[in-house]
């Protein structure tokens, strides 16, 4: 799986907060609704900052929280 979400934290080390956001209607009512989810991902390269829009991509767990991985920062 790969998501697309903006950095929300990069206080700890090789870990960034990564949330996205999707956008669906309400089935009974149809009013457009915003479902936002945070990742943590792992991080090798420290140029990660927030506000970074990036691509997230699963992996094995790399801790008991952390089962994704930073791929590629799309827009700085």
């Amino acid at each position: 799986k790969k998501r697309i979400g903006i950095v929300i934290s990069v206080k700890s080390q090789k870990t960034i907060n990564v949330q996205t956001q999707i956008k669906y209607q309400h089935p009974k009512y149809l009013k457009t609704l915003i479902k936002t989810k945070n990742y943590m991902a792992h991080n090798t390269d420290v140029n990660c900052q927030c506000g970074d829009i990036v691509l997230i991509e699963e992996c094995p767990p790399k801790s008991k929280r952390k089962a994704w991985e930073l791929k590629k920062i799309l827009k700085k």
